[in-house]
């Protein structure tokens, strides 16, 4: 059966080679032994940045990348390509890692959004990149004033990039249902899959080895260590290992850290005219106030994706079936659609699909040697916003590979995962219990009633990171 890959993904083969599954020569496998100074195993965005800024600062470095598909199939291609920050997490920043090192995080989460425009415009990536900003918004009374401690404290710190809307909101963010909003200009649109797929023509061109179809079978401690390939062994001096939730599938340390769960995805056929005349800004993310929260914004061909995090939860995270797969989700997502644009007038989607978020228990990613490996690096844990934080992610590791001692090596986010998950089977059970008090808890506020106690005591434990701190994936 072949995959049911993301629409970007689609989109971006069509692209490349003129059709929207991957012809059979697609992704050379690696086929013979070799050495290396650094081998990253992971094809997506963290191991793709990785590879680029060790090489930017080490051109001499042999480095080599292995993909167990081809590069950008997993969740780099699959997501909402909404491009955020973490200025709305500077409260779970503070709280866990200082309030200077929080400041400081903030100001880099902003800071890439303007390197990755400016990475793409230097190195020819037609990614379809909006920096149009981001819409944060309440859409019930309940939601209203979420935002508001959050961006005092960031005008507090000197760091904040949010203003309030005004009255045009519901003109700029495509919907009525928005009642209150904060605008960010630190913030856009990416089509995800052309920015991997570009990221790995720029790797390639910096001298970065690429094999996909390449699954790493095992993993061998050592100096040097090696990676264990169906054909060939691959020996390294050092290895960053950047596989998102399917480190899960090679070492059950990480089995507690995170937890994998849905975002599900549709996408309407071409209406540009409607979305001209009723949708959002053009490259505007926009995200409301809900835990599970909706995400959308429009494509460069009149398209209008919208997305909702937090729906299935893998028992015992299993990876592979939250991937490259048709949403289960269809009627919740169509009933959210006709509730926030009833003017498109959409009763059908030309595409849905599914993806897995690593989702960490404070909602950041984290960061490490594994197993007390000198030698080996890892990062994962990014919880469904990671398509800028990936590059932030990339300079930690790379400055881990190289063995750096700077800002990077010495953040909080280094000191591997701070917090755990139950054991299954009650990890599974707690997060069914608690996704279902959030959904009735939530929809008892879009229709203006009070939510039972205990669906909001439940709610709690989704959202206790802070209220602007919100679930995407």
């Amino acid at each position: 059966m072949s995959k049911h890959y993301s629409y970007w993904f689609k989109q971006a083969l069509q692209q490349e080679f003129g059709q929207d599954s991957p012809p059979s020569d697609a992704g050379q496998p690696l086929t013979q032994d070799i050495e290396t100074d650094i081998a990253i195993v992971g094809g997506g965005y963290t191991g793709l940045w990785t590879a680029i800024l060790i090489k930017q600062q080490q051109p001499e470095a042999r480095v080599v990348v292995i993909e167990k598909g081809l590069c950008g199939s997993g969740a780099s291609g699959a997501n909402g390509g909404c491009m955020l920050t973490w200025s709305t997490k500077f409260p779970t920043l503070k709280r866990l890692y200082g309030e200077q090192q929080a400041k400081w995080l903030v100001e880099q989460s902003e800071k890439v959004i303007f390197e990755i425009e400016a990475f793409c415009k230097e190195h020819d990536i037609d990614a379809h990149l909006y920096r149009s900003g981001t819409y944060y918004t309440a859409t019930n009374q309940a939601q209203r004033g979420g935002m508001a401690p959050v961006v005092s404290e960031l005008k507090k710190q000197g760091i904040n990039s949010w203003q309030e809307c005004g009255d045009n909101l519901s003109r700029q963010a495509g919907s009525e249902r928005h009642i209150e909003g904060y605008y960010s200009e630190a913030a856009g649109s990416v089509q995800p899959a052309l920015l991997a797929r570009g990221l790995r023509q720029v790797a390639i061109k910096l001298g970065v080895e690429v094999y996909e179809n390449t699954p790493m079978l095992e993993l061998n401690y050592g100096e040097p260590a090696k990676v264990v390939t169906p054909a060939a062994t691959v020996t390294a001096d050092k290895v960053v290992l950047a596989l998102n939730a399917w480190m899960l599938d090679h070492f059950k340390a990480f089995k507690r850290s995170i937890v994998v769960v849905s975002s599900d995805m549709v996408i309407t056929d071409p209406i540009p005219e409607k979305l001209g005349e009723y949708g959002p800004e053009q490259g505007a993310a926009v995200v409301d106030s809900r835990i599970f929260v909706h995400y959308y914004r429009d494509t460069r061909d009149g398209r209008l994706m919208l997305g909702k995090g937090g729906n299935k939860f893998s028992f015992s995270n299993q990876v592979d079936n939250m991937f490259n797969q048709q949403t289960q989700y269809l009627s919740l997502l169509k009933n959210s659609f006709q509730t926030l644009f009833p003017k498109l007038e959409q009763q059908d989607f030309a595409y849905s699909w599914s993806g897995g978020s690593d989702r960490s228990v404070t909602g950041l990613p984290f960061f490490g040697n594994i197993e007390n490996q000198s030698n080996i690096f890892y990062g994962l844990g990014y919880s469904g916003n990671g398509v800028a934080q990936t590059r932030m992610g990339g300079k930690i590791l790379s400055s881990m590979a190289l063995g750096l001692d700077n800002e990077w090596t010495r953040s909080g986010m280094t000191k591997g995962p701070l917090g755990h998950f139950p054991p299954e089977p009650f990890r599974w059970l707690g997060a069914m219990m608690v996704r279902d008090a959030v959904r009735r808890k939530e929809n008892a506020e879009d229709v203006g009633q009070k939510p039972m106690w205990l669906d909001k005591q439940l709610a709690k434990l989704a959202g206790a990171a802070g209220k602007a701190d919100k679930i995407t994936g």
